[in-house]
Order: structure tokens, then sequence, then C-alpha cells
């Protein structure tokens, strides 16, 4: 695993999506928002895609992309995307391979067993550098929170 810091440089990768393939490298000289999530269409995970295509007007005004990414497949992504108007682009990673590499495959405790899944995570990127992080975030008011940071950098 790459040295996941604020500071460092992001962690390269390249996902599928619904618009075809897209890569760290697209975003050179702009600003990401890289938002890890563990499942489409959960009550969570469907708050904080809500949220961020409520914000997606205010983060484009910013200059900032929005990549949500998880394990589902793209056409899980699309039908999830379609199901509650999401204006975000959902990266497929069924691996996990860059969500291990930006250290956002843990270890959780449920009911008292442990599993790995995904931590949920937000990763603010510019210039290929990371510019602030967020783990295991709390959905309430987080993609306000993201926006303030695109807006203060």
């Amino acid at each position: 695993m790459a040295d996941v810091t604020e500071g460092a440089p992001a962690p390269d990768f390249e996902l599928d999506t619904a618009d075809g393939p897209v890569r760290l490298s697209d975003f050179a000289g702009k600003t990401l928002v890289l938002y890890f999530y563990p499942k489409d269409d959960t009550t969570g995970c469907t708050r904080e895609a809500q949220d961020f295509t409520a914000l997606a007007p205010e983060f484009a005004k910013a200059g900032a992309t929005i990549l949500g990414v998880s394990k589902d497949s793209v056409k899980s992504h699309q039908k999830f995307a379609t199901k509650y108007d999401l204006g975000v682009v959902l990266g497929s990673d069924p691996e996990g391979t860059v969500i291990q590499s930006y250290g956002s495959w843990v270890e959780k405790t449920l009911y008292g067993r442990n599993y790995m899944g995904i931590d949920r995570s937000t990763f603010l990127i510019r210039d290929g550098r990371i510019m602030r992080i967020w783990r295991k975030v709390k959905v309430p008011n987080h993609a306000q929170q993201v926006l303030d940071a695109v807006n203060a950098n």
C-alpha cells in the first residue's frame, strides 16, 4: 500500500464507469473528490450519493469532479444512478485494488463478528496530490464539509 497521507501523491488508478474508463491522470491540474462507499442502493450509501449530487453544481463551480467508488459492477452503478437520479460518476472496483491502494479496505466488526469491508472514506485530490482525507465518514453533512474544504484550498 502506498503512503496515503495528506500531501502525498495520490495512488494511481483506472476504473470502469458507465461513461468508460477513468484514470487519475484525467484530473491532472484539476480537483477530484474521490469517495469510497460500501454498497450501491443501501441507506447510508444512497444518502451520501444524493448529498454529493445535490451539491454537484457547487462542486462544479469550484472546479471539482466527484467520483464515488465501490466494488459493485458498472451495471449495478447504472441501476443505482438511474433509480436515484444521481449526478456523480460511479467507478467500479470489483477486485478492490484501488480501494486497497487508498487504505480503505479495513477490518470491521458487526454484531461481534469481524470481517473485511470498505471504510467509508473521502479523499480531496488536487493535481495528483492528496489535500485532505476523511476516514470513517458519517454521512450527515459530509458532502458540505468536503465542499467547504474544496473552496478553502
